[in-house]
């Protein structure tokens, strides 16, 4: 074998090439890992980003004489909280209307009813509806208030956002780790100005205990049977009059037709009762001045004033009601059980959608995940479809005036193609029901799936909604839901 002679130059040339290559590949490496690390940058995601959230307690007003109510009431009580608010316990979870009876001369001189503002056929349905799942559901709203009276539950709210300890004293350890004030400064607000309250103890009001709610739910598990011929009966009693013959029967058609397309099944129907702890300037500064003790001091007085205060006040925002129908399982007349406990559920989280939609001041807001694209965790068990717009806020802090606000730096749109379904993760997650991976599958044999199936197991996948919009945004800045273009 002749082996090729190889000369000094020969060498120092190939060494240099060598030299040469190492490097490009150096430079090639160093250039790659800088462009995932821009690109990484640039698809940035926040997985636990710290915001200002609307903070809530729960109240269930329980009925046990319906039909499976012990299985909608236990479901109810391990469904998840809703994740975009704090929450705000303050250990009053039950509502017992047998402790709160209304009488006549009480029902008459509170008005006897609301009115929600509902168109006339809407309103009619839904007061038939509910004299025939509870003929006593016009006093919910009255025995509420009653409730609120009795528990002090305003003084509670107020209580645990001050940590209120037994001896009456009262800190700002809450208020500083939800509103992510520095404890310097809250201090130093407070030995300067605990009696009038600050700039800054102005804006803890407005952002954290001025965005208090309280939500009164109330369930029952109905026959669709008993409804479907009350709205039958109701239907026909206005031909009562007519002569029997052929326009009688055809006025009389569509109801009996509705009735026997309807009356399968049961319904479960969830009315929940929207209320706002009122924190103002005046509530601050009697609370500041008369209630106040801090650490290290007592004041028996300050307290027992405190205790016997009804200077704390919930306001009512308004009412709505979500409803879900359960057909039963197989031959048997009753639904599964598995089935109830998925519908309670996702009913519950319908109508806290549907009170997010409704209310403009429980808009909950929650923050970009990502900018590449723009994603979000918020899907379909807040009521998302896809298309729905949301303005794209920047939480901003003015040092001088000690106070927060938002600028608004566009608008985004929901992609109607990856809405995240998170209702059934979220059941997984109490241990109600199992979640399964996603196959599509024809027989024996695997088949390629559509687009459609793509699409929603991208979103499941992804773990968030994707929006369209264009705009200088980023993760972290804030999402809220607009119902009409500002």
């Amino acid at each position: 074998m002749i082996r090729p002679q190889i000369n000094s130059e020969t060498l120092k040339a190939t060494s240099n090439v060598n030299n040469w290559m190492k490097m490009s590949f150096l430079l090639w490496l160093c250039s790659l890992l800088f462009f995932h690390s821009a690109n990484a940058q640039k698809k940035k995601e926040i997985s636990d980003v710290k915001y200002r959230r609307s903070s809530l307690h729960t109240v269930l007003i329980p009925s046990t004489d319906y039909h499976m109510s012990d299985i909608v009431e236990r479901t109810y009580y391990k469904a998840p909280f809703p994740d975009k608010y704090n929450n705000h316990d303050v250990n009053l979870h039950v509502l017992d209307r047998s402790a709160y009876p209304m009488t006549d001369e009480e029902m008459t001189a509170r008005g006897e009813k609301r009115t929600w503002g509902k168109a006339f056929g809407a309103e009619m349905l839904g007061d038939l509806t509910n004299g025939t799942t509870d003929p006593t559901a016009k006093e919910v709203p009255f025995q509420i208030e009653k409730f609120i009276d009795s528990t002090k539950i305003a003084n509670k709210l107020v209580a645990k956002w001050f940590d209120r300890n037994e001896d009456g004293t009262f800190g700002m350890e809450l208020i500083q780790e939800r509103g992510m004030y520095d404890a310097s400064v809250i201090d130093k607000s407070l030995a300067e100005g605990s009696a009038r309250g600050t700039a800054l103890l102005a804006d803890a009001g407005e952002e954290l205990l001025g965005k208090t709610f309280v939500v009164f739910n109330k369930m029952r598990l109905v026959e669709n049977e008993k409804i479907a011929a009350a709205v039958r009966d109701a239907a026909l009693s206005l031909t009562s009059e007519m002569k029997d013959g052929m326009a009688k029967d055809i006025a009389e058609a569509p109801a009996k037709i509705a009735y026997a397309a309807t009356k399968e099944g049961y319904t479960i129907f969830t009315n929940s009762y929207l209320h706002k702890l009122v924190w103002n300037d005046s509530v601050a500064a009697v609370f500041y001045n008369d209630y106040w003790i801090g650490r290290g001091t007592k004041d028996e007085a300050k307290k027992r004033a405190f205790d016997e205060s009804d200077l704390f006040k919930l306001e009512y925002i308004g009412s709505t009601r979500g409803s879900s129908v359960v057909m039963p399982f197989g031959k048997s007349k009753d639904p599964d059980s598995s089935l109830v406990k998925l519908v309670t559920i996702r009913n519950v989280a319908k109508v806290y959608a549907k009170l997010q939609k409704e209310f403009d001041v429980f808009k909950p807001m929650t923050p970009i995940l990502s900018e590449g694209p723009i994603t979000a965790h918020i899907g379909m068990k807040e009521g998302l479809e896809g298309g729905e717009k949301f303005e794209v806020l920047e939480q901003m802090y003015d040092e001088k005036k000690q106070r927060t606000y938002y600028i608004r730096k566009g608008l985004i749109t929901v992609d109607k193609k990856l809405v995240w379904d998170n209702r059934v993760q979220k059941l997984a997650d109490v241990g109600i029901v199992e979640v399964q991976p996603i196959e599509v599958e024809d027989g024996k044999k695997k088949k390629k799936p559509s687009k459609k199936e793509l699409s929603v197991q991208e979103a499941v996948a992804l773990g968030a909604t994707s929006f369209k919009g264009k705009g200088s945004f980023y993760a972290g800045m804030l999402l809220r839901q607009v119902n009409r273009i500002i």
